[in-house]
């Protein structure tokens, strides 16, 4: 075969390092931009903290933006068209090549050999996380008097106990599993006498094989003194099925009492914890740090950027100024690197923030109702529709709406939480399904204990009021906020 070379053209998107850089701060959270931002410190030089109410044109707040909205101040919902807001294009350099990354032209910066010291007022945090189920278990475990058989029994038995406190394999299963092998036989009796043993340990109910003997339990470390706990006891260990399926005019025949007095009955019963292992768990709080506040002032609603999420940064001046004594070639290059980076770093930055107080004033704009007057309020959002607002992609909005959240007047909410689809009204409009889920939940909360309202009342309730959704909508709805089907809700006024 004869080889020829042949020449073609074509075109193609390659992004910047500078475009990926400014990408991927948009996207990060602000626990992840703390730990980005701090990683840059660590290792760029040219970047320093700023202090509290310094002013330098290439700290974060101030940035290039110009004009009178820099991103320490606040813009109302009318400012959402403003250009000084919009993510410039420009602003981020284009003088590497297209296809080139940050090592093929700037020497990679040495990893930094020691942080600064803290300061006497610092001091490091320790998170301490809290001690796991198994782990309360087993602490217990080796302050009870166990022979080195029952502690194998009880080790084997608090190993299959799960994080909801059951044991979620049989004792029969246990005894297998211990006997095989063993040199002394093992009676299932001593496997089961450990079980309860275990049984008395805290949290109370832990260990039990199913929901009601886990009540049980709890209800017999109550005090005697508890009113009704004979008859709480009577009612899990002889008419349990009748109260799942609340038949409760049975109940009142089977234990011999009036309405009043199975209506505190029952109180005693749901007073217990149906998860007696949520008690103890290890995972540490996550804590949410609100991107923008919305807050109402003279009749107009103003949407501000949390400055005080990230840190803000400046670029070193005594570092800059070395750049121009330095006669060295090398060290005047690995300060120039240095102090390109940190421009492109400061300018992605303040792109970010831009950028989302650009859009959540947009959507504030479009959900002003909601904060007016609620859920019920909620319009109709879809990404698309901001994207044609700001200009943007809708990319760029998913990436900025993500893991973002607004502090408003009723609560924290991500900026994901405005964005829901539609259903079509008999009027020819649109209503939020964020709205019908709220107008569901109001519904039921007024309904009547003794006769829930079914999926297909509800259904036909919303019809009447415009709102065109079918039975198995509402069962969706219903069953994403958690709520049980209606034969479920039925209990006693």
């Amino acid at each position: 075969m004869k080889q020829t070379l042949q020449l073609r053209l074509g075109q193609h998107l390659t992004m910047t390092p500078q475009l990926q850089q400014a990408i991927r701060l948009l996207q990060l959270s602000s626990l992840e931009l703390h730990t980005e931002i701090q990683e840059a410190l660590d290792s760029n030089l040219m970047l320093e903290l700023a202090e509290d109410g310094e002013a330098d044109s290439s700290t974060v707040e101030a940035g290039e933006a110009g004009g009178d909205n820099g991103l320490d101040q606040e813009a109302t919902t009318e400012a959402a068209g403003d250009g000084d807001l919009a993510m410039q294009a420009d602003k981020i350099p284009d003088d590497l090549p297209v296809d080139s990354d940050w090592d093929d032209i700037y020497d990679a910066p040495p990893t930094p050999v020691s942080s600064a010291p803290l300061d006497d007022g610092e001091r490091e945090v320790v998170h301490q996380v809290g001690e796991s189920l198994r782990e309360h278990l087993l602490w217990q475990m080796n302050l009870t008097p166990f022979s080195d058989t029952d502690t194998a029994i009880a080790e084997a038995i608090i190993d299959s106990i799960n994080d909801d406190g059951f044991l979620t394999t049989s004792i029969e299963e246990i005894h297998e599993s211990l006997s095989a092998g063993g040199e002394n036989e093992l009676e299932l009796e001593e496997v089961e006498a450990v079980l309860h043993r275990i049984q008395n340990f805290e949290p109370a109910g832990v260990a039990a094989r199913d929901l009601r003997e886990s009540l049980l339990l709890q209800l017999a470390q109550l005090p005697n003194t508890i009113d009704w706990k004979e008859k709480a006891g009577e009612l899990l260990d002889r008419h349990f099925d009748l109260l799942v399926n609340r038949d409760y005019t049975q109940l009142m025949r089977r234990l011999k009492v009036g309405e009043e007095e199975l209506k505190e009955i029952i109180q005693v019963v749901q007073a217990l914890n149906p998860r007696p292992g949520s008690q103890i768990t290890d995972s540490s709080p996550e804590y949410i740090v609100p991107d923008v506040f919305v807050r109402k002032e003279n009749g107009k609603w103003r949407v501000s950027l949390n400055m005080d999420a990230a840190p803000k940064l400046r670029i070193n001046a005594h570092y800059a100024n070395l750049m121009k004594k330095v006669n060295n070639s090398s060290d005047n290059t690995y300060l120039k690197n240095h102090m390109q980076e940190a421009k492109w770093f400061l300018k992605s930055l303040n792109s970010r923030n831009e950028t989302l107080l650009k859009v959540a004033t947009c959507i504030v704009e479009k959900q002003r109702a909601f904060l007016e007057y609620g859920e019920e309020a909620m319009k109709a959002l879809v990404l698309h529709d901001i994207a044609e607002e700001v200009d943007m992609h809708e990319s760029t909005i998913s990436r900025v709406t993500t893991k973002k959240y607004m502090h408003t007047p009723r609560g924290i909410y991500e900026l994901k939480y405005f964005f829901s689809s539609h259903v079509n009204t008999a009027s020819g409009g649109e209503c939020s399904s964020t709205a019908i889920r709220a107008l569901i939940k109001k519904l039921i909360a007024a309904e009547k204990p003794q006769k829930p309202l079914s999926d297909s009342k509800i259904a036909a309730i919303l019809s009447e009021q415009g709102i065109n959704v079918a039975r198995r909508t509402v069962a969706k709805y219903r069953e994403a906020m958690a709520i049980p089907p209606s034969n479920e809700r039925k209990r006693l006024a």
